[in-house]
């Protein structure tokens, strides 16, 4: 019986090992997931940062195709526009390209970053400059890269320990 608790622990370690080794968090401090306040002037931060983009309304494209797009986006598109009704944090200013920038920009980020999600007929340009102002945020890249950076972490343990598990089992079979 010793011989097989020797196993199922080190078994165990190995398990530990290998999340570990894949970048999974043991335990995550409930601060780190509250977001900081910021407030940016209302023509954007002037600080570029390299490989954060963000999906804006091209200031050159019509009003009718800017709220075709607008309509699309938060529609079909399925891009989360509750901000943009009055009372929410983007619904000021009430201008076009103000909301089709907002809409634009989450469906941008929710569709993996690509050219061809911030394409909008031509009426979406990506831009390095955070269009966030006063309390109306705009999701960046380097946000959504991070979710799936995590998620492809969490698939890979779930896939080792998927491999391990028949393993286990036939140790333990093999000890009895």
């Amino acid at each position: 019986m010793k011989r097989k608790e020797q196993i199922i622990q080190g078994l165990l370690v190995l398990g530990w090992f290998i999340a570990s080794a894949a970048g999974v968090a043991t335990q995550e401090k409930a601060e780190s997931m509250t977001p900081i306040p910021t407030l940016s002037p209302p023509e954007g931060n002037m600080t570029f940062i390299d490989g954060v983009t963000w999906c804006v309304a091209r200031p050159g494209a019509s009003q009718e195709d800017l709220q075709n797009a607008l309509d699309w986006a938060c529609g079909v598109g399925g891009a989360d526009c509750s901000q943009l009704q009055p009372g929410g944090r983007c619904y000021q200013p009430d201008t076009l390209l103000s909301h089709a920038s907002y809409a634009f920009n989450i469906f941008y980020q929710q569709n993996g970053n690509s050219d061809i999600a911030c394409n909008f007929g031509g009426a979406g340009a990506i831009v390095k400059r955070d269009p966030s102002f006063g309390s109306c945020k705009f999701l960046a890249s380097e946000t959504s890269a991070a979710s799936a950076l995590e998620l492809s972490r969490m698939g890979m343990v779930v896939m080792i320990v998927a491999h391990l598990i028949p393993l286990w089992m036939r140790v333990l079979q093999d000890v009895n």
